[in-house]
């Protein structure tokens, strides 16, 4: 099993809806399977997503293709536990 954070940072659509945006965008990150929490923080990214997956390649490849297309994610970085 691999073990991951996945930082992910959001580009709002408009400021005056920041706040129910990002809620919005937590919400769909955490419906994505092999997702186990997501956490807001504050800093260069807004949420780190703790991630479980069979192989790096699933890993790659959820990222990829589920959490960088969630609208809002402008960004993301792939931090994989090492020990």
């Amino acid at each position: 099993m691999i073990e991951s954070f996945v930082l992910v940072r959001v580009q709002p659509a408009r400021l005056d809806e920041a706040s129910a945006f990002m809620k919005t965008v937590k919400e769909e990150i955490r419906k994505v399977k092999c997702v186990k929490d997501v956490k807001g923080v504050l800093g260069r990214y807004d949420f780190v997503a703790i991630v479980e997956t069979e192989t790096v390649q699933d890993l790659g490849t959820l990222v990829t293709n589920t959490l960088r297309k969630i609208k809002g994610v402008s960004e993301t970085e792939t931090l994989v536990v090492g020990f």
